[in-house]
């Protein structure tokens, strides 16, 4: 760094110790041209939350404060502290299936991973994230999924692998196993119960490639004109009327809401009527009506799709609901007799 005209203020050293040997953060300095207080130890630790519980025991955030030459109060870190003691310690633990087709690449679900973990938190539980590749359980049978208390099928874009979410979502419905689909988890649901409940035995997403008869899932009215695709779709937050009495009201507690989105296909609207006849719930609409942004099966303990990315909006102190109340269901299931 020094070389190309880059000169440090603090030094966050790598270290698999405790700590530091002072002679060694000295030495450190001395190279560095920084002064040995700034030599940080970064140990490393087995949860990523107790990173800033480490940082502050090397009084990290009063250099910061000192070489801004700024005041503040010091840090209270109390909620962080129960945050991985709970971490450390939960009372329970659960098991989730998520099902997609990049599950060989660790940080494919980040954000859905980290999401999980924050709804265990809050639910005073341990997560136990089960990968499943959706293209080698299609046609597999219902044993995959029969150690899991939940499934959760993800977003995702092509063809490749739907077959496999589509039998998960089919196994969770048939099951009573709480069911989280969110974007295409959520459309490949609803294709699920067109064919298996609507009878529409044809019933796919437009895009699978194919061209189906029935695309209960289709390109937005908006797209179906867009040739040129990078940057073109649903993106960034957008309101949603959630339907009160039912599941989404109930954990959102509220009319209105706001989600973020990356999407080009929806629910076809021409085929709300057989859907909602056969006992599925379209419990949360854009503004205007014309979007499907949550579904719900009704007479299933917990059955829920989503357009949105809810993930994107969880933290680690303050869970999304759908999040906390997905493991909430999920330890219920556990629990349940038989």
């Amino acid at each position: 760094l020094l070389q190309i005209g880059i000169q440090p203020d603090i030094l966050l050293c790598r270290t698999e110790d405790k700590s530091l040997p002072d002679d060694v953060k000295r030495k450190i300095a001395l190279f560095c041209n920084v002064e040995p207080k700034a030599v940080i130890a970064a140990r490393d630790v087995e949860h990523i939350y107790e990173v800033p519980l480490v940082y502050k025991k090397e009084g990290l955030a009063e250099i910061i404060v000192e070489y801004l030459d700024m005041w503040t109060r010091k840090p209270d870190m109390e909620q962080w502290e129960d945050l991985v003691r709970r971490i450390r310690n939960p009372a329970r633990s659960v098991r989730v299936a998520v099902v997609g087709k990049y599950v060989s690449h660790g940080d494919s679900y980040k954000s859905l991973h980290e999401a999980l973990y924050h709804g265990g938190i809050a639910n005073d539980s341990r997560v136990e994230i089960e990968y499943v590749d959706s293209e080698e359980t299609e046609g597999a049978g219902d044993d995959r999924f029969s150690d899991v208390h939940a499934v959760l099928v993800p977003g995702g874009f092509g063809e490749r692998g739907i077959e496999g979410k589509i039998d998960a979502a089919r196994y969770a419905r048939e099951n009573g196993v709480p069911f989280f689909g969110i974007c295409y988890g959520m459309q490949l649901a609803v294709v699920e119960f067109s064919r298996n409940v609507c009878g529409i035995a044809d019933a796919d997403t437009g895009e699978s490639g194919g061209d189906t008869p029935n695309p209960v899932i289709d390109i937005m009215e908006s797209q179906r004109d867009v040739d040129e695709k990078g940057g073109t779709m649903r993106l960034g937050a957008y309101p949603c009327v959630v339907r009160p009495g039912t599941l989404a009201g109930r954990v959102y507690g509220t009319r209105e809401i706001s989600e973020r989105h990356r999407h080009r296909f929806e629910v076809n609207n021409r085929y709300r009527e057989a859907l909602e006849g056969n006992g599925m719930a379209l419990s949360g609409l854009s503004p205007d009506g014309s979007l499907v942004e949550i579904m719900e099966i009704s007479d299933h303990p917990w059955f829920l799709g989503c357009q949105f990315h809810p993930e994107f909006k969880s933290k680690p102190l303050s869970a999304h609901p759908l999040f906390a109340d997905f493991v909430r269901a999920a330890l219920e299931y556990k629990d349940s007799p038989g």
